[in-house]
């Protein structure tokens, strides 16, 4: 495995840490296009991980703003490329992009103690990239953010700095500014706004000038260091522990930069404080600036809070600490599977030291609606791995805060514990997103069912946003996806995994129901030698309202049918009522009451008055008007306030009854607009909403009732579905 690391470009051992301080877990978060992984890849070339930028741990090159490349990175998932700077280990998580990943941010966010935001200072921030910043709001994720491709053309770093600030809000404020070549458009460095030096990194070529030269800034440079200088000294100061220091620098004291720095450093590890630095992935300007704000300021992590643990019965344990020699929890992060190595799960270890050759208990518990049953299994964890992209180098150990790759699991899925053989524990689950663009799929031949169950098997293993539904009513398979996105990677996998597949419209489960009252005559007599068939019973249907269910009321007197058919005349109807009338879907809300009949001392039997009953069902149909229902769902929808028009609009095209608005309590300039829309017009609402709302629009469904199909939609319906009787 070594040898191989280093045929793909990969230099020196994997990184072992035994000391969590000497830990830092890094999400990378931003928009496809930022530049993360150009960024990560320039990183590890810095810090001698792999030999050269541009070239990834599968021995392959990329450019983020190549378009395949950019396709390609819808199916990337959370990747770890762990890097030694100093005496620090820093485990950069590489998170997708777009938005219908999610899932794999917020797995990131798990297994991280703070984000680093990666916008471009050509394309700016995006309304998803501000929905990003949210979520890790909500968790109290530290942040800062790095301001990427300075060596492009349109490149803007004051207005990429601005729409930060707008987006993201207060105290987002530089650390350094870019500094400009003779030409006008090269960044040959950065000025330093705290201890007011440069940091030039000019030279010919590519990173010649790297680490750079330090020097005092030129007369040119200093009203753009002064003016940002005291803003951001500003902003350091309302955020620290020192509530003198305001007075002090008011009245003119002029602050050391170690207070600075030291208070600096405290805000940004609390989440209260948020600085920027500009990076240039080709030319390595400000690495070494990123490098030290991820070491020094991004916390370790003994300061991050860590999740509440129970026993696998529920029962509860002490709060985690992150202690090397505490009890053993570790949770499995992303599972993937690899075409040679088989299952890899990649796991943060919160709590213990998880070694090679050890032990241990799998549990997942919590995620059955996803197609996640509960499971509890014993297991001995073979070898440990340091994981850097698809390559994985042998190490000895892996100590609480740092994360490795563990290999060959026959259980192990996304979300599960790890915890000590002699003493299981469970992790309480991270939130998972709620899948709402269905699509069903169907396999091609007999054979490709068997593989799609399998496939399927590790698909939903390896992805908890993913759920499956094998509907009884429609009898489609369907897989519930976060959007288009997500729904051509999950297809490409099962593809890729030998299933030959195609997808369907999916089918909404309707309801059927009388729209007045009606009655009907079942006769079913038949006569073959021997015995015979004799049954006739006399019915009245009347509609109930709606959620009422069936009521099956006897009004037969002077034993028209003998008391023992009686039940069988209502098990008659109610397998009708099963098959439906006019359109194959159940029927629902129902009063049936039996007045009359006949019967035979000989032919008649319990099948007889089954048969009986569901004619007189039928016949009563033919004589009244049936009606579809259809499922109505209470939606919440969260948008910009700048969409909330547009949106409002578009559920009343979908036939959607808007209830109302209201300021979004989690979000400043969002809103909430609840309203009722039928189902069947939600089947794409996220592909739609998303367009609609530049990515910024996201919303939750609930079943609320059935409501009469309008005419002419019902009309269609009958006439392209087979009446099953």
């Amino acid at each position: 495995m070594a040898q191989k690391a280093q045929e793909k470009g990969v230099t020196g051992p994997a990184p072992v840490v035994d000391a969590p301080g000497r830990v830092r877990n890094v999400v990378l978060v931003g928009h496809s296009s930022a530049g993360k992984t150009s960024l990560a890849e320039a990183l590890l070339a810095a810090t001698g991980t792999i030999a050269r930028a541009g070239t990834v741990a599968d021995g392959t090159t990329t450019c983020d703003h190549d378009p395949a490349a950019v396709r390609q990175q819808r199916s990337v998932s959370l990747a770890c490329a762990p890097l030694p700077h100093g005496d620090v280990k820093v485990n950069l998580l590489d998170s997708p992009g777009y938005a219908d990943f999610v899932g794999e941010l917020r797995a990131g966010l798990r297994a991280a103690d703070a984000a680093l935001f990666v916008v471009s200072a050509v394309d700016g921030v995006d309304a998803a990239t501000g929905a990003l910043w949210e979520e890790c709001a909500a968790v109290g994720m530290p942040r800062a953010v790095a301001v990427t491709r300075l060596d492009h053309p349109r490149a803007d770093f004051d207005g990429t700095l601005a729409a930060c600030q707008e987006v993201f809000g207060d105290n987002v404020m530089p650390l350094y500014l870019p500094m400009l070549a003779d030409d006008g458009q090269t960044v040959a460095g950065l000025m330093g706004l705290i201890n007011q030096r440069v940091f030039d990194y000019g030279g010919d070529g590519p990173g010649a000038g790297y680490p750079p030269a330090v020097r005092e800034p030129d007369p040119e440079h200093l009203p753009a260091i002064a003016e940002s200088r005291n803003q951001l000294i500003e902003g350091i100061i309302a955020e620290s522990e020192d509530e003198t220091l305001m007075d002090r620098y008011l009245g003119g004291e002029e602050i050391d930069t170690g207070t600075l720095t030291e208070d600096l450093e405290k805000a940004v590890a609390r989440g209260h404080f948020y600085p920027v630095v500009p990076v240039c992935a080709a030319t390595r300007v400000g690495l070494d600036a990123l490098l030290e704000l991820l070491t020094d300021a991004f916390p370790s992590p003994l300061e991050h809070e860590l999740p509440a643990v129970t026993g696998v019965d529920g029962s509860p344990r002490p709060p985690l600490a992150c202690d090397p020699d505490g009890p053993l929890v570790a949770e499995v992060v992303k599972t993937t599977i690899d075409p040679f190595v088989g299952r890899v799960s990649l796991v943060r270890v919160f709590s213990g030291t998880l070694r090679a050759e050890l032990a241990v208990h799998i549990s997942g518990h919590g995620m059955e609606q996803r197609g996640h049953p509960d499971h509890d299994a014993d297991e001995r964890v073979a070898h440990i791995y340091s994981p850097l992209g698809a390559q994985l180098r042998e190490v000895p150990h892996c100590v609480a805060g740092d994360i490795c790759a563990v290999t060959k699991s026959g259980s192990a899925e996304t979300g599960d514990t790890i915890s000590a053989k002699s003493d299981p524990l469970l992790v309480a689950p991270w939130a998972m997103p709620e899948p709402l663009l269905p699509v069903a799929i169907v396999a091609k031949t007999r054979s490709d069912e068997d593989a799609l169950a399998k496939n399927l098997g590790r698909l939903v293993a390896g992805d908890p946003t993913l759920r499956l539904e094998r509907n009884p009513e429609t009898h489609q398979l369907v897989l519930w996806c976060m959007g288009e996105a997500h729904a051509d990677v999950v297809l490409e996998r099962l593809r890729a995994g030998g299933v030959d597949l195609d997808t369907e419209p999916v089918r909404v489960a309707l309801r059927e129901t009388f729209a007045g009252t009606a009655k009907g005559h079942g006769r079913h007599v038949k006569q073959s030698g021997g015995h015979g068939q004799y049954a006739v019973c006399d019915i009245e249907v009347e509609p109930l309202p709606r959620g009422a269910g069936f009521e099956f009321v006897d009004r037969v007197v002077g034993g028209a049918v003998p008391h023992n058919y009686i039940p069988s005349v209502e098990k008659g109807v109610r397998a009708q009522m099963e098959r439906g009338l006019v359109a194959g879907y159940p029927v629902v809300d129902l009063r049936v009451t039996l007045f009359d009949g006949k019967a035979h001392s000989v032919d008649s039997s319990d099948a007889a008055f089954q048969t009986a009953g569901a004619l007189a069902l039928r016949d009563a149909a033919e004589k009244s008007q049936v009606t579809l229902l259809e499922p109505v769902d209470e939606i919440t929808v969260r948008v910009p306030d700048a969409f909330v028009g547009a949106v409002m609009s578009d559920l009343s095209g979908r036939r959607g009854r808007v209830l109302g608005t209201e300021p979004d309590p989690d979000g400043e300039g969002r809103t909430l607009v609840n309203a009722e829309v039928p189902a069947t017009e939600l089947l794409r609402y996220a592909i739609e909403l998303r367009a609609m709302t530049s990515g910024a629009g996201t919303f939750h469904r609930a079943f609320a009732r059935h409501d009469p199909m309008p005419g002419h939609l019902a009309d269609q319906i009958r006439k392209e579905t087979p009446t099953h009787h």
